[in-house]
């Protein structure tokens, strides 16, 4: 197996391109896979000695840009200077635990796309814009779009993830993220993030295979009733050895409803 280490993100996506090739970010979920012979890249193109992925900083309209290399421990010490900080924070500090956060990342996580993961629900939900790189240039692609199946995305071969926008919004608004797991640390069960401004963005993950955005929902009635008459338009959730698709659809509405009390107290804004 090749292993390359680059220093620009042009570099890199160049070595990505050639057939066999694997992204490395912080490895906690390709080299588990590795070692259980699920993947087998001929190339490993590490993507930690390119400055440019790195850092959090902010954008020209008082949003944050966060580069995809960031670590889950950096993301759960990002001061909330806005709902959306907030929710990115809460999700990053219930990934795994404490030596996975330190190496993990941001991009590896959401590229890998599980449906499980923490990240693409509360993404959704914030409706941030994903930064795809290649060696001829960037495109940038909404969260809701970037999420297409399970461990499938919008990225096209020789792309990574180079960072990710997440807007200012209402600084006054609310924020909660509500997980439901066998233990902690542990995939989730089901998550639901959810964002109170002048109105609710409500995402709920682990129903599909992809995040699931409730349009319409209003604070001021019964929000678990609204959420199970929405989530029964859909197919049934899929069952695994974490639940059943039956205890899934009996359990999602509470945790929606939990998720809007969370952020309309403004306990997490």
């Amino acid at each position: 197996m090749d292993y390359v280490a680059p220093e620009t993100v042009a570099d890199a996506c160049r070595a990505l391109d050639a057939d066999g090739s694997h992204c490395l970010a912080g490895g906690q979920s390709l080299v588990a896979m590795m070692n259980l012979g699920l993947a087998t890249p001929e190339r490993l193109v590490s993507l930690r000695r390119i400055a440019e992925l790195r850092g959090i900083e902010p954008t020209a309209d008082g949003g944050l840009r966060i580069g995809a290399m960031t670590t889950h421990a950096e993301l759960a010490a990002l001061e909330a200077g806005s709902p959306a900080a907030t929710m990115l924070a809460e999700a990053a500090r219930v990934v795994a635990y404490p030596a996975v956060r330190n190496r993990g990342t941001l991009g590896g996580s959401i590229a890998l796309a599980d449906p499980a993961a923490d990240y693409p629900v509360a993404l959704v939900a914030i409706d941030a814009i994903i930064e795809l790189a290649s060696a001829t240039g960037r495109r940038s692609v909404r969260a809701g779009a970037f999420f297409r199946g399970m461990f499938e995305t919008a990225l096209a071969q020789g792309e990574i993830v180079a960072a990710v926008r997440i807007p200012v919004g209402p600084v006054r608004g609310g924020a909660a993220y509500e997980k439901l797991s066998l233990v902690a640390g542990d995939f989730a069960i089901l998550s639901v993030a959810a964002i109170a401004r002048d109105d609710l963005r409500v995402a709920i993950g682990g129903y599909a295979m992809t995040p699931v955005l409730l349009a319409g929902l209003d604070a001021a009635r019964d929000v678990r009733e609204q959420a199970a008459r929405e989530l029964a338009r859909l197919p049934a959730p899929p069952g695994d050895e974490r639940a059943s698709a039956a205890y899934r659809r009996r359990v999602a509405p509470e945790l929606v409803g939990r998720a809007v009390r969370a952020a309309t107290n403004g306990r997490h804004g």
